[in-house]
């Protein structure tokens, strides 16, 4: 059966009115939200004095990266990524004393003849990074006197100052211990297979005898 046609076209003719009514509100609806927000922005940004925190300045003398957590340029050397003594735009290398350096340069270049290559786990370390590395090793052995064992203040490390280098692997150890004597290079203590100083007179004379730990250093003390 046929439907008669006459009677919808009032009936299409209101359902378009009402699709276009609908659809003018929608837009402005939209319109508002969007110039109310940019009022928003503007009136915060008219109100926002100080620098943004990416135009943050670091003040002077501050090592970037030192307040919150030490980067590299404290001298942080990350696991996997331990530099040789050659890599001396590394600031945990560059950074040590140059005495020091030179002579773990010529050392590495007579091990690289037996086949033994110098890793350096640390370097030169900042004061952020030696105070780091001190309260994590309270956290890692529960007190602070057992830490200080492994670990000097930043006041009294050698390792701030550029006078001491921890070295690896093995390898390289046992190199050390037969051989670093004869450039001035020596294991300071004995629970720091690791961990070696410059004494010149070494050349001659021999290292000196270990310390135990860092606590029975007197330079600790000072």
């Amino acid at each position: 059966m046929n439907t008669p046609t006459t009677s919808l076209a009032p009936r299409v003719r209101r359902r378009r009115r009402v699709v276009v009514t609908a659809i003018a509100l929608a837009g402005a609806v939209i319109l508002a939200f969007a110039v109310q927000q940019s009022l928003s922005v503007a009136f915060a940004d008219t109100t926002h004095t100080g620098p943004s925190p990416a135009s943050t300045p670091v003040p002077s003398g501050q090592v970037p990266g030192s307040v919150i957590a030490p980067t590299e340029a404290d001298g942080v050397i990350r696991e996997g990524e331990q530099p040789t003594v050659f890599d001396e735009d590394r600031a945990a290398v560059g950074k040590l004393d140059r005495a020091l350096l030179d002579a773990l340069q010529r050392a590495a270049s007579d091990a690289a003849d037996d086949g033994v290559e110098f890793r350096v786990n640390s370097g030169w370390r900042s004061p952020a990074l030696q105070e780091k590395t001190l309260q994590d090793a309270i956290v890692q052995y529960g007190s602070e006197a057992e830490a200080r064992r492994w670990v000097a203040t930043p006041e009294t490390s050698e390792h701030v100052t550029g006078d001491a280098v921890d070295l690896g692997p093995w390898s390289a150890l046992d190199w050390l211990v037969q051989r670093g004597s004869r450039y001035g290079l020596c294991q300071i203590y004995a629970n720091e297979s690791w961990h070696y100083e410059l004494r010149p007179e070494a050349i001659h004379d021999g290292c000196p005898e270990m310390l135990a730990d860092p606590t029975q250093d007197p330079r600790t003390k000072r």
